[in-house]
Parts: C-alpha cells; sequence; structure tokens
C-alpha cells in the first residue's frame, strides 16, 4: 500500500505516532479484540452506532476538545474535535447504506491509552448502480474524567472495495514487524540458516499499520501457500517505521523502490545475491492479486531443486 490516498487507492492502515500530549506511540502492554470480546471497549462500540445514524452533534461528542483531537486525513493534519464528525456525516448524508464500521484490532496502550483499527464499510448508491467503499481509520482514545475521547484519529479517503480475493487475516497481528533496529539481525539469521538448508529468503518490507502486510502473511499462512514457503523460504518481515523512514539503507542494499508502497518483496540466495526485487509495487495492493499469482511467485523464485 501506499501513503498517498486517493478514492481507488489501496487500503491503508496508517496512523501517525501521536499520542495525546506526545509525538511517539507508546508501547503495546495487551492487546484484544472486539471479534472475540464484543463488549471489550463500549465506547467504540457507541461511535459506530453514532456513525450509522449520520448525526454529526452524536459524532462530534466523541472527540476530544480540550486538548483539541489531532485529525490526519488525506488533506493534511488539523486539530478540530468536529472535522471527522462532518466528514462522517456529509458521507451519510449524500446518500449510503449498510454502513459498517468493521473492527480490525483493538490494542492497550501505556497510559491508558486505546488503539482502535478499522475499515469503515459502506455501499453509495450511484447512477451506475450500488457501489461498495470502504476507508481505513486509526483511533486512539483517552479517558477524560468519566469518559472515554478520541484525542487522535487517521483516515484515508473511501476508496472502491472489491471482493478481495487474497484471505484476510480474522485480526491483523500488530507484532507481525519487529522493531525496525532488528531488521539487520533477523536478515543475517535468516541467510545463516538459508546457507545450511539452500533456501532462499524472502524479505517483506511493510510496517504493522500496512494492513496488506497482514492480509499477504495470511496469504503466505493459509493451508495451500504454507507449504510452498515452508519448502523453499524463509521469510524476513522488515519494518520501514511508521513514517517509511526506517531501514532505507537496507531497501537501497537490496534494490526495493519503497515509494512504490509496501508490501515490498526482495528474493535473496543463500549468499545474500538478489534473485528478484520489487519495482513496480506488485504487492502492494492485495486487491490485485489473489492466491494464483502468491503461488506463481513462489513457485517462480524456489531454489533449484538439488539433485
Amino acid at each position: 500500500m501506499r501513503r498517498t490516498f486517493c478514492i481507488a487507492a489501496a487500503v491503508v492502515l496508517t496512523f501517525a505516532a501521536i499520542g495525546a500530549q506526545s509525538a511517539s506511540f507508546p508501547q503495546t502492554t495487551h492487546k484484544s479484540s472486539l471479534s472475540s470480546a464484543p463488549a471489550a471497549f463500549a465506547p467504540l462500540n457507541a461511535w459506530k452506532a453514532a456513525l450509522q445514524s449520520g448525526s454529526e452533534a452524536s459524532l462530534a461528542a466523541f472527540y476530544s476538545k480540550v486538548p483539541p483531537a489531532q485529525v490526519q486525513t488525506p488533506q493534511g493534519t488539523s486539530q478540530d474535535a468536529e472535522a471527522e464528525a462532518r466528514y462522517w456525516s456529509a458521507v451519510i448524508a449524500q446518500g449510503v447504506s449498510n454502513v459498517n464500521p468493521k473492527v480490525l484490532a483493538i490494542e492497550h496502550r501505556q497510559g491508558g491509552l486505546i488503539e482502535a483499527v478499522l475499515r469503515v464499510e459502506l455501499t453509495a448508491h450511484t447512477n451506475s448502480g450500488d457501489q461498495p467503499y470502504a476507508a481505513a481509520v486509526h483511533q486512539l482514545w483517552q479517558k477524560q474524567g468519566s469518559e472515554w475521547r478520541i484525542v487522535a484519529t487517521r483516515r484515508d479517503d473511501l476508496y472502491l472495495n472489491p471482493p478481495r480475493r487474497l484471505p484476510e487475516p480474522a485480526k491483523p497481528n500488530m507484532d507481525l514487524y519487529a522493531a525496525p533496529e532488528e531488521a539487520p539481525h533477523e536478515v543475517a539469521a535468516a541467510l545463516a540458516l538459508a546457507a545450511k538448508d539452500r533456501k532462499r529468503v524472502i524479505l517483506v518490507f511493510g510496517a504493522n499499520w500496512c494492513y496488506d502486510c497482514h492480509v499477504l502473511d495470511t496469504a503466505f499462512r493459509s493451508k495451500d501457500i504454507a507449504p510452498l514457503v515452508r519448502a523453499s523460504f524463509h521469510v524476513v518481515h522488515v519494518n520501514v517505521g511508521d513514517d517509511e523512514d526506517k531501514n532505507l539503507d537496507l531497501a537501497a542494499k537490496y534494490d526495493v523502490p519503497l515509494n512504490k508502497g509496501v508490501p515490498a518483496l526482495a528474493v535473496l540466495d543463500p549468499d545474500g545475491k538478489v534473485i528478484y526485487s520489487q519495482k513496480q509495487g506488485e504487492f502492494e495492493n492485495s486487491v490485485r492479486i489473489g492466491p494464483t499469482d502468491v503461488v506463481a511467485f513462489l513457485q517462480r523464485w524456489a531454489p533449484p531443486r538439488q539433485n
């Protein structure tokens, strides 16, 4: 996925690392999922109901006013506590149906903060017929007095949401990518293993905010594809960071242009030689690829069979 935003763009689970008073994301201390614990965070359920109603006043009540909620959209960053309420109220007023705020993950952060990762799906009624659209939303919640408020939020534009062909994770693994500084050690360890078993190494540049990265990982672990991965590859997830400014040296070393989006892949021989590197964002949008594409990729770049 790319960090540019437009209608029909790939899903973007991005959230700038901002807290209520700080520019750094607090560390995760506990994780849960509303899919398995629907009552785990009632304020989010109330926000979802307000969204479905389209009531600007009801939505506005959820966003912090003191300090004002930090709002990031494709148009930029603002501290307008009612900006998101106006946006979603206007969307609903245009004539949509089946508004479904789908919770992908909930994380409990240090300092009592709660992070929510959602995809808001809806059906737009157009002259050419009903069209499914979606938007990725990240929220950071903080308790203010007796009430929970959204202190920071990031949203991409509504994009056309055709059915995905790759399996989606029931819940994104927000620890899929280790800290960026771990990547050189993990690459070295994978190459050492490959030197022993003569497999190849797949580097998957991405980040935990990238939903397409989670979809590709789910495909790699799926029933039909996992045996191909295990037989021929060691997979290393290289974290590019919240602002895509980490491990740029590794991306350059392995000739992977990150400006084409992530996930971005490279395939290495056990000696570290680049066998393949993604050049045109071939994997950055999981809507465009399916299981047969992933299988063909793995078969194409598997090491030669040993006689």
